[in-house]
């Protein structure tokens, strides 16, 4: 069903969205001052070209130290991320919201209405996000949910009742 949804988003616009997201992402290159909004306006090419079967997960969540490698983080990403809001941010989360909106009033198209969504979620705040498959943002979700235990489970407790 991946498959079928893909060919159907890329043959109806999927293919427009990802080149002006890579002709995007080389604008920025060029223009140096630019240069990390790159990596971003990228990672919302590969979304906008096939976005059935992909997830976001921060880079943090991501044990590969390819990607931490190439990453704005801290306060530096987290300032790039607030001008990417201001700047271009809010009406791309706009205009993903309105078509995906849309896209759910018919429930054939519901699919792609939630793909607009995630696309909508990413366009937001993506420095520092990648696009992983549906596999790996699993794997990532069940990693951190046990970190969350494990350091749950560290904390000790007052008692309940007093002794």
């Amino acid at each position: 069903m991946r498959l079928v949804g893909n060919i159907l988003w890329f043959i109806l616009g999927g293919w427009a969205l990802a080149l002006s997201w890579l002709l995007s992402g080389l604008v920025f290159a060029i223009t140096i001052v630019g240069l990390p909004f790159t990596r971003s306006a990228w990672e919302i090419a590969k979304m906008s070209a096939f976005p059935f079967g992909k997830e976001v997960a921060h880079v943090n969540d991501i044990n590969d130290p390819d990607a931490e490698k190439f990453t704005v983080k801290g306060i530096l990403g987290f300032l790039l991320n607030v001008i990417w809001l201001l700047v271009f941010g809010i009406q791309l989360f706009i205009g993903h919201v309105v078509f995906g909106l849309i896209a759910c009033v018919f429930i054939i198209t519901i699919p792609f209405g939630i793909a607009s969504f995630k696309l909508a979620a990413i366009s937001l705040w993506p420095v520092g996000r990648r696009v992983v498959t549906s596999d790996v943002a699993n794997v990532v979700g069940t990693m951190k949910a046990e970190k969350y235990l494990a350091n749950k489970n560290d904390r000790k407790l007052p008692p309940l009742t007093k002794e």
